[in-house]
C-alpha cells in the first residue's frame, strides 16, 4: 500500500510539474517567430512592384511590412499571417491578390521577421490596429474597400479587427475557434481552461462581425480540427461562404490552389462594394 501511495504521489508531482510548465511556457507554444526568422525573398524577386513600409504602433514598436499595389485596384487586402514564419513566406498570396485586382498590405507582428518587440496577444491586436490605421489613414483606403484576410492565428486577430471596424470582407483560413478550444483538443489530459493565458477567441469576435465572411478549412487539417472551421461558419452572419480545402494545415491552399482562387475571387468580387 505504501509503495502504491508513493507511486501515486510521484505521478501527481509529475503531473503538477507538467501543468506548471505548460502554464509558464504558453507563449512558446503559441508563437514561433524563430521559425524562418530570416527574410527569404521579396515581392520584387517574383516580379511584383512593392513599397517597404514601417508601421509604428501606439506602444512604440516598429512593424516591417510591404505594400503591393495592383493596377486599377478595386480594393486592398490587409493580410494577417499565422504564428510561424514571416511575410516572405507568403509571396504566393500576393500574386493571387494582385490577380484579383487588389492591393495588399502585409506585415509582420512584433517579434517576427524584421519587426521589433516580443509577441503577445494584446500586442498582436495592437499591431493589427496600427496596420488598419496605416491603411485607412496614411494610405487613405476607405474601410469598405478593405478585405481582412486572416491565416490560422491571424484569423483570430482579423476577426477582432473586423468586429471593431467595418471592413468590406473577412476571410478566415484554417482558423481555430479559440486557443482554449484548440488546446483542449491537443492536451485533453490537462485542465487547459483553468491555466490558459491566451484567448484569441475567434468565435466570440465573429459574433460581432457584420461584413460578409468567407471561411476555408480542410477536413485533413492536422493542427486545427475541421470542426473549428464549421463552427466559425455557423456563427457568421450572411452573406457567407464555406470552402472545404484538402491536405494538412499548411498545405490546403497549395493543394486546392485553382479552386481557391476561383471561389474566393468570386466571393470577393460579389461582395466588395463599388
Amino acid at each position: 500500500m505504501k509503495a502504491l501511495l508513493n507511486l501515486l504521489m510521484l505521478l501527481g508531482c509529475g503531473y503538477g510539474v507538467i501543468v506548471l510548465l505548460i502554464f509558464f511556457m504558453q507563449s512558446h507554444l503559441v508563437y514561433f517567430p524563430h521559425i524562418g526568422r530570416e527574410m527569404i525573398a521579396t515581392p520584387g524577386q517574383i516580379g511584383l512592384s512593392y513599397e517597404t513600409v514601417e508601421i509604428i504602433t501606439d506602444d512604440g514598436e516598429t512593424l516591417h511590412g510591404w505594400f503591393v499595389p495592383a493596377p486599377d485596384a478595386t480594393g486592398t487586402v490587409l493580410f494577417l499571417h499565422g504564428n510561424a514564419g514571416n511575410i516572405s513566406h507568403r509571396l504566393d498570396y500576393l500574386t493571387m491578390f494582385r490577380a484579383f485586382g487588389l492591393n495588399t498590405l502585409i506585415f509582420d507582428y512584433r517579434g517576427y521577421g524584421k519587426s521589433s518587440g516580443t509577441p503577445s496577444e494584446s500586442g498582436t491586436y495592437a499591431d493589427a490596429d496600427a496596420a488598419w490605421q496605416y491603411l485607412t489613414g496614411i494610405k487613405g483606403v476607405r474601410p469598405d474597400r478593405v478585405v481582412l484576410y486572416g491565416e490560422s492565428l491571424g484569423g483570430a486577430i482579423a476577426a477582432r479587427l473586423a468586429a471593431d471596424n467595418n471592413p468590406a470582407i473577412l476571410v478566415l483560413a484554417s482558423t481555430f475557434t479559440s486557443v482554449p478550444d484548440l488546446a483542449e483538443t491537443i492536451y485533453p489530459f490537462l485542465p487547459v481552461r483553468l491555466i490558459a493565458r491566451f484567448e484569441y477567441n475567434t468565435l466570440a469576435y465573429l459574433k460581432s462581425v457584420s461584413c460578409p465572411v468567407f471561411v476555408a478549412h480542410s477536413p485533413d487539417d492536422d493542427i486545427v480540427p475541421f470542426s473549428h472551421g464549421q463552427r466559425l461558419y455557423q456563427a457568421a452572419a450572411e452573406p457567407k461562404h464555406f470552402l472545404a480545402l484538402s491536405d494538412g494545415h499548411n498545405d490546403g491552399f497549395i493543394a486546392m490552389r485553382q479552386e481557391w482562387i476561383d471561389v474566393l475571387g468570386t466571393f470577393i468580387n460579389t461582395n466588395l462594394k463599388h
